[in-house]
């Protein structure tokens, strides 16, 4: 017989060369290393985006009325008042992702001007603690998993889903549906989740015609597809700009950066430019600004 001690000095042993063999815990995040991060599925964890790639609010032309609302939806939020999910939907090219991160930028330059005022008064915005986090579309059936990480936390979070739809069989919208208001955790106090899509519904239109022809009870089946934009307080429409908002893009751009040239002949060769793109977005505006500052030798500026 093997004597006990010699077998549990054995047990010991294994026990500790598994301890070594498994993989260490990670390390808790670390929020304060930046004002952004990117949340990563696998391996699961946030890395810090030392740098946002922004447009300084001012730039953002022709979406005054959608830019009001999300700033104001945002600062409450950041005050810890009551706020509501955002969707921004629409046209392509103007601008929704860019007033996400120019409204967290902008409320971050109040909240600097606001540290004069006590702590608790009306005018305090906890901007200090309010940190963006980018989580990327094929990642979304982890929102919960993110939103664990960041429940207990003292920071507030914009968690921010750039293009965000679904397809036909993706089924990964019930996730987002129940994170959002239907779970019983639900959303956390301190996190607030802004989208931006190309539909209204996050869901193309094909996909709910069909489950309207073929289910059982075509009302019930289109409800249940349409009603995750229901989950959103705020819906934000961007449409088509029309020429000024192009022009007053492409001249805003280029007094920011300092690319000299006469008026006439910036809003000749940016029409130009238009039409060989085919539209006048926002987006159009800065790639002609790109090209025009690669012809002028000229350096842009970052934030």
């Amino acid at each position: 017989m093997i004597d006990d001690n010699i077998l549990m000095s054995q047990l010991d042993r294994i026990a500790a060369a598994l301890e070594r063999l498994a993989p260490a815990a990670p390390a808790p995040p670390d929020f304060d290393a930046a004002e952004a991060f990117v949340w990563h599925a696998d391996p699961e964890g946030f890395q810090a985006v030392p740098a946002v790639n922004r447009v300084p609010l001012t730039l953002l032309k022709g979406i005054s009325r959608a830019a009001d609302q999300l700033i104001d939806n945002t600062e409450r939020f950041a005050r810890g008042l009551p706020a509501n999910n955002a969707l921004l939907w629409g046209a392509r090219g103007m601008g929704k992702s860019s007033l996400v991160k120019a409204a967290h930028a902008f409320i971050g330059a109040a909240a600097v001007q606001s540290r004069v005022h006590p702590p608790g008064s009306p005018q305090e915005i906890r901007m200090g603690q309010l940190k963006l986090i980018e989580i990327h579309r094929e990642d979304i059936a982890s929102l919960p998993r993110c939103l664990g990480h960041v429940r207990a936390s003292r920071h507030r979070f914009i968690v921010f889903c750039d293009d965000l739809s679904f397809d036909r069989d993706d089924t990964s919208y019930k996730s987002l549906k129940a994170v959002l208001e239907g779970g019983i955790e639900g959303r956390p106090e301190n996190v607030i989740f802004y989208a931006t899509s190309n539909r209204r519904h996050l869901m193309p239109r094909d996909m709910v015609d069909n489950e309207r022809s073929t289910a059982i009870n075509p009302s019930e089946a289109v409800e249940e597809k349409v009603s995750l934009s229901d989950r959103f307080g705020l819906w934000l429409g961007f449409h088509n700009g029309s020429q000024d908002d192009y022009l007053d893009m492409v001249r805003g751009y280029a007094a920011y950066h300092g690319l000299g040239m006469a008026q006439d002949q910036l809003d000749r060769e940016a029409l130009e430019w238009s039409m060989t793109r085919g539209g006048r977005s926002g987006r159009v505006a800065w790639q002609f600004i790109q090209d025009l500052a690669g012809r002028l030798g000229a350096k842009l500026k970052t934030e």
